[in-house]
């Protein structure tokens, strides 16, 4: 049999004055093409071959509704968008799901109010729809979090800003938490600080929280980790307290792309007490990717969220680092598969000075553990495959 990959227009013959007879292909060959090389993450090659069904048919609403969603798990989430919108205003409007899709991309944009406006689109055009329950509790989540006023998109604290309100915090006695949190000015500058500040006032935020045992900062706790856009360390944190708080009890939290819910007692009793080692594995990809001039600021905080998620999963159960250099590869390796960034395993080999399988053994035992592959892009892109037309 021949490759999966060779095109099928081509016709061997026994004439040698004709070796191949060209035939002509369809828009639908095209598209069979585009979803192979999707089911097998090779999106480049996916991308070019919806592009060559579009140009046979350009009024083929499913053709660009493919390509959206390809163009999405590329992360190229404004060409996706302009794509979905096209759909709905030109192809088909019956196409629904576009503006839902719409929504969670502009989430992952950070642009709250357009995702909201989205979200409500779909629910007004098509409130019995297959995700209008995900979307409305996706409204849920997202009331009240202080970006409801803001045309232009959110306002973050500044470092200074952030710095102040910590060092403020931190100065309120225990017995007055509850009483703080019934205020309905502090209450909210709260809600503001979990979403617009610093990852270390959010973390400061998130323990106040705990520590208030408040109907109020319990409820805050619970909004916060319903919130698909919000990291995941972070909400690991959140779920630790809300477990001090309560105990037991399920709460509903987004993961992989749904709503799921969390039972509090089968948490981990507590956070891993960090060990230098794993601080050395991190400072290790830290330098090798520092090498690379395409790494911005987060690839290193998504680089960290990894090696966190896989520590606090494991924990207490850690594996023995003996190199830091081999976990470091593997772990940059997870980020490149996270982000489809265009790194093989022999070349991270290369450059950490270590072996090609070595670094894959360390991917199949992150990958195990966080289903990397199925995370990518903030776990919002195992949506859109779930919900793919074809069940890619």
């Amino acid at each position: 049999m021949g490759r999966a990959d060779r095109p099928r227009g081509l016709l061997k013959t026994k004439d040698p004055s004709k070796k191949i007879i060209p035939l002509e292909q369809d828009a639908n060959y095209y598209f069979q093409k585009g979803s192979y090389y999707n089911r097998k993450n090779k999106l480049s090659k996916a991308l070019l071959f919806l592009k060559k069904a579009i140009e046979i048919e350009p009024a083929n609403a499913e053709s660009h509704y493919h390509l959206a969603c390809i163009l999405s798990k590329s992360s190229r989430l404004q060409e996706a968008n302009r794509v979905f919108k096209h759909v709905v205003k030109n192809l088909d409007p019956q196409f629904t799901e576009c503006y839902f899709f719409m929504a969670l991309n502009y989430g992952l944009m950070d642009d709250m109010p357009m995702a909201r406006r989205y979200l409500r689109k779909y629910l007004q055009v098509d409130p019995e729809g297959e995700m209008a329950g995900e979307a409305y509790e996706l409204l849920q989540a997202m009331e009240g979090d202080g970006e409801e006023e803001l045309e232009d998109g959110p306002r973050f604290f500044s470092v200074e800003e952030s710095e102040a309100l910590e060092q403020w915090l931190s100065s309120l006695e225990e017995e007055s938490l509850e009483e703080y949190f019934s205020d309905e000015h502090f209450a909210s500058l709260m809600q503001q600080a979990l979403y617009q500040g610093s990852d270390s006032l959010k973390e400061k935020v998130i323990q106040l929280c705990g520590r208030a045992h408040s109907p109020h900062s319990t409820a805050l706790l619970k909004s916060f980790v319903i919130n698909p856009w919000v990291k995941e360390r972070l909400r690991q944190l959140a779920l630790h307290e809300l477990k001090k708080i309560q105990g037991k009890g399920r709460v509903l939290i987004f993961r992989e792309g749904r709503f799921v819910e969390e039972e509090l007692s089968a948490l981990s009793p507590r956070s891993p007490e960090w060990r230098k080692e794993w601080t050395e594995v991190l400072e290790c990809t830290y330098r090798h990717m520092r090498r690379s001039s395409f790494y911005s600021e987060e690839f290193f905080q998504d680089a960290r969220a990894i090696w966190l998620d896989f520590i606090n999963h494991l924990y207490p159960r850690v594996p023995r680092i003996v190199k830091p250099e081999t976990w470091a590869a593997g772990l940059e390796y997870c980020l490149a598969r996270f982000h489809f960034l265009d790194l093989t395993q022999k070349e991270l080999a290369r450059t950490y000075g270590v072996s090609p399988s070595s670094v894959a053994r360390i991917y199949r035992q992150i990958n195990a553990l966080l289903k990397i592959d199925q995370k990518a892009y903030r776990n919002m892109l195992v949506f859109l495959a779930r919900h793919d037309r074809e069940n890619l």
